[in-house]
């Protein structure tokens, strides 16, 4: 399985906008993001806006790459090492496979168990699916982990009307929720084949108390999924050497993707 071929969609939200101008290194991106207002939710501000306007593929405006600070575990996926990044000190991944449904991904957990940042980038399954069955599964899942059985306050939501792009037909849902002092940020990307009768999706959940989700949208979710585009010298991936970095090749396990050799 050629897994990286679903990245410009499981990782399009993994858009960021670098200021050219000077600032001061020192700087806190809590502080420099505070006084973002959504651009599609008017409902939030802060990091947590731009956080929202970011797994939507809107650009947020830091004026530097988002690393992690205080480097622990080093973690690679077994059965498919790009998926491989540093978590902080203090969290811990664990593999997410099931090869039954080709599920790969990979959940991330601060230690005390309150934050959360899952990120499973393909799973397979026979039949068209509901995006909305997919999301309710997956927030379902969130709320069994942290023992709520209430209803949330939804925030913001998004949910497109599915795009028939010929082979496939693409629809994406997003929920921003609130509950029991947690606040989480939930996508569900999904493609169904008319051709093969498949559908496939991708799925992320970021989650943690509602006083630290700022500070865990700096420090721990933005530089994970940053790592999953760069590469430790924090230049572009570029993994068939195709001369296309892995943000904008279809399929970087491939150099005759996008063009063909010869």
């Amino acid at each position: 399985m050629k897994l990286k071929k679903y990245y410009p969609f499981s990782l399009f939200i993994l858009v960021l906008l670098v200021s050219s101008c000077s600032s001061d290194d020192s700087s806190d991106p809590v502080n420099e993001l505070q006084g973002i207002n959504s651009q599609i939710c008017a409902n939030v501000q802060g990091p947590t806006a731009a956080y929202w306007d970011y797994s939507h593929a809107l650009p947020i405006p830091l004026t530097q790459v988002p690393i992690v600070q205080n480097p622990g575990q080093q973690f690679i996926h077994s059965r498919h090492p790009l998926i491989g990044f540093v978590v902080p000190q203090g969290y811990t991944a664990t593999e997410v496979t099931n090869l039954q449904t080709s599920t790969l991904g990979v959940n991330v957990l601060r230690n005390d168990n309150a934050v959360v940042w899952r990120y499973v980038p393909i799973t397979s399954v026979a039949g068209q699916v509901a995006i909305n069955s997919i999301m309710a599964n997956e927030i379902n899942q969130m709320f069994n982990f942290y023992g709520f059985n209430g209803t949330p306050d939804v925030v913001c939501t998004t949910t497109t009307d599915p795009q028939n792009l010929g082979s496939f037909i693409t629809q994406f849902s997003a929920r921003l929720l609130r509950f029991n002092g947690i606040t989480a940020v939930v996508w569900v990307r999904l493609h169904f084949s008319p051709i093969t009768g498949f559908t496939s999706f991708a799925a992320s959940v970021s989650s943690a108390p509602t006083n630290e989700f700022d500070r865990e949208v700096v420090d721990t979710f933005l530089p994970i999924s940053w790592q999953l585009l760069v590469g430790p010298e924090r230049g572009e991936v570029d993994n068939d050497g195709d001369g296309f970095p892995a943000t904008t090749d279809p399929d970087d396990n491939d150099p005759d993707n996008p063009v063909p050799r010869g």
